[in-house]
């Protein structure tokens, strides 16, 4: 009978300092005395956290790890949190959303039963969790913010999701184990994707596998570079938890056409461009052009229909030259007033293509557009408005975009946010219910006409 394979059990990258000691094995035997049995890879990934120098300090005052999805990264977690309750430790657990913090508190609190200590304290209230044990040890669970923990000591902090971890929740929670006589901090999380807020993950990533960190460590399974996703042995040797608690099965079904996604979350790929960017105040100003432009030429048209069905707005934009694109917004409105005001500005104006979003209202635009007898505008498909996104983004880090200030579009502008579109595209909502996102889909709409559509230069024969 042919044994049945099974994932990796070894990072495929890792960079962890030298040891002699360790304090793993008691952690995965107390892990082991509540009925559930520690895989080879967690007991490899706890004997080098809890590794320990001659003064019975930890060797790694900070420890990172990536793990795709469904592997059981967070069980690595709670015998680490557990091993700290039993030995009287002050834990602070912490997470990017409030059900991740609570599913963890939950996790271990069922094993913290079985292990036979003595609770003397709980409180299950999503956003409050806490766990106290007779002899000292304690822990809290919190969604994390900019300013949650400050004046809170603890010896152990997790900072769960990590590729959320932004760098005011850094600010706010790093001095959290200042006091402690051993402290440690342990991120684990997935590789940062399209729409992840985070950098410090990344960042400790890079300067750990480079030596920059002291008394850090770091360990991953991953890919090194994109590969073809119906390749079963890239999947083996990402997935430590493949042929144990993953089937193959599985992850054939969790492929549905996205190649960059499937390689990111299921093989860990670790997309080497900065994704997490949100537009600032001082980005946007600095596109702002400080007299009048003499610019002249076909005028581009972008209509955003508010998913909400509530507002609409209009935004234009003309080739300004050297690459650059000058974008206005002409009018954001509640929809029940129509589409009149749009309509009379088509007539007059120059235009040269007019880009329509929103089912609440493109198809009712189109069709008015038809009985004017003027040309039949674009309903872009996602995966354009995927593009649109990107190349708006870019034309704002390389300057190519240029606006006259107006209020409305800077305060949207500067209080948005990512979200995602199909998986890996990106597209962006407000940060404040009182700010109509439209307003700045029709400049990016705007925008990507302009650039997309712009009038070719035809090309000279000379003889």
């Amino acid at each position: 009978m042919t044994e049945e394979r099974i994932g990796r059990q070894t990072p495929t990258l890792c960079a962890v300092l030298p040891y002699k000691k360790t304090r793993g094995a008691e952690a995965v035997e107390l892990y082991n005395k509540t009925g559930r049995t520690a895989r080879e890879w967690q007991e490899v990934m706890l004997y080098d956290i809890m590794a320990e120098n001659d003064d019975g300090l930890w060797v790694h005052t900070r420890f990172g790890y990536e793990i795709p999805r469904r592997n059981g990264k967070g069980e690595v977690l709670t015998m680490r949190e557990l091993w700290g309750l039993a030995n009287g430790e002050k834990i602070m657990h912490t997470a990017h959303r409030s059900s991740t913090s609570h599913n963890a508190w939950e996790r271990l609190y069922d094993l913290v039963k079985m292990s036979g200590m003595n609770i003397t304290s709980e409180y299950r209230a999503m956003g409050k969790e806490h766990i106290f044990v007779e002899g000292g040890g304690k822990i809290e669970f919190r969604t994390r913010t900019s300013k949650g923990g400050l004046g809170e000591g603890y010896d152990l902090l997790i900072i769960d999701e990590a590729q959320e971890y932004q760098t005011d929740h850094e600010s706010a929670l790093k001095y959290m184990v200042t006091d402690s006589k051993n402290p440690q901090t342990i991120m684990c999380g997935t590789p940062p994707t399209a729409v992840s807020t985070g950098t410090v993950f990344t960042q400790y990533r890079q300067q750990t596998i480079q030596g920059k960190n002291t008394d850090a460590g770091w360990a991953e399974w991953s890919v090194q570079q994109e590969m073809d996703p119906m390749d079963v042995d890239s999947w083996y040797e990402t997935n430590p938890s493949l042929g144990l608690q993953l089937k193959e099965r599985d992850i054939r079904n969790e492929f549905t056409g996205d190649i960059v996604d499937f390689n990111i979350q299921r093989l860990g790929l670790w997309i080497s461009y900065n994704q997490a960017s949100a537009i600032s105040r001082a980005e946007w100003q600095r596109l702002q052009v400080e007299e009048d432009l003499n610019i002249s030429g076909k005028l581009y048209v972008g209509v955003k229909y508010g998913i909400d069905a509530k507002r609409m707005a209009a935004a234009v934009a003309v080739n300004a030259g050297n690459g650059k694109v000058f974008v206005e917004v002409l009018f954001c409105q509640e929809m029940r007033k129509g589409n009149k005001r749009l309509l009379d500005f088509l007539k007059r104006a120059d235009v040269e293509k007019v880009v329509v979003d929103g089912k609440a209202g493109q198809d009712l635009l189109a069709e008015e557009m038809k009985k004017e007898k003027m040309k039949k505008p674009i309903l872009p498909k996602v995966s354009e408005i995927i593009v649109a996104n990107a190349k708006f983004e870019q034309a704002v880090e390389k300057g190519l975009l240029l606006h006259n200030g107006q209020p409305s579009l800077e305060e949207v502008a500067a209080n948005c946010e990512k979200r995602t579109i199909a998986s890996t595209g990106f597209g962006y909502r407000s940060l404040k219910p009182d700010m109509e996102i439209a307003i700045l889909d029709s400049a990016i709409l705007a925008y990507w006409a302009a650039d997309e559509f712009k009038e070719k230069k035809k090309q000279q024969a000379r003889y």
